[in-house]
């Protein structure tokens, strides 16, 4: 068993992925804005803490890995600056506590529809949730050539869960791609969030994609 850190840990991904976590009998830190949220288990640990703090790092010492599901809220109207504060801040935080991986959920916009075409530079993509996705591909892109953080990337695909049009069904099974959006014939795929913190998980305690981006869609 792995302790393991989930930043974020009340969010609609963070949440299926402490639960995920705790049902495998990881030990669990459960970091969030709001602890009374936080799913109750005698191997959950809930902590608050704000992750731009100066000494955020030294929550961060001693883990096995820790998952970023930090996201500062889609109707956020600072959306792209206070996700990129943060998730700067977390970074750099595992650089300093020497986080052994580094696990940061991101988004389907910066994964490849073509040669050189991102999904969030299509006209397809939603407008209004642009400055949150372009954010999380800067955050992709300037990860991209440093070795000083143990970081891995995981994009989930174009649909996630019921309120992308998917479904909210477990069925324990995912399968891998890379850099390149995963489709269902002509149309995007699209994944469970609990079908995604099970690939989460995994990763987590494999650490199978250092200093790589990965996505996961259904079977």
């Amino acid at each position: 068993m792995k302790k393991i850190a989930v930043i974020g840990a009340t969010g609609y991904v963070g949440s299926a992925i402490v639960a995920e976590l705790a049902s495998r009998g990881h030990q669990v830190t459960a970091f969030a804005r709001n602890t009374d949220k936080v799913a109750k288990a005698d191997n959950i640990q809930a902590v608050s803490f704000d992750v731009n703090s100066a000494d955020f790092a030294e929550q961060l010492k001693g883990f096995d890995a820790v998952v970023s599901a930090f996201n500062p809220g889609w109707t956020n109207p600072n959306i792209a600056e206070d996700f990129t504060r943060g998730a700067n801040a977390i970074t750099e935080a595992a650089k300093a506590a020497q986080v052994p991986y580094l696990l940061i959920v991101g988004g389907a916009g910066s994964l490849y529809v073509a040669p050189n075409v991102q999904l969030i530079d299509t006209d397809a993509f939603p407008k209004e949730i642009f400055a949150g996705a372009n954010a999380a591909r800067n955050l992709l892109n300037d990860l991209r050539d440093r070795r000083d953080v143990n970081w891995a990337f995981i994009s989930p695909p174009a649909l996630l869960g019921a309120d992308a049009g998917f479904s909210e069904d477990r069925t324990g099974e995912y399968r891998l791609g890379n850099e390149e959006l995963l489709m269902n014939g002509e149309a995007p795929a699209g994944i469970s969030v609990a079908d995604l913190a099970i690939a989460i998980a995994d990763d987590a305690e494999q650490q199978a994609h250092l200093f790589k981006r990965f996505t996961v869609a259904s079977k």
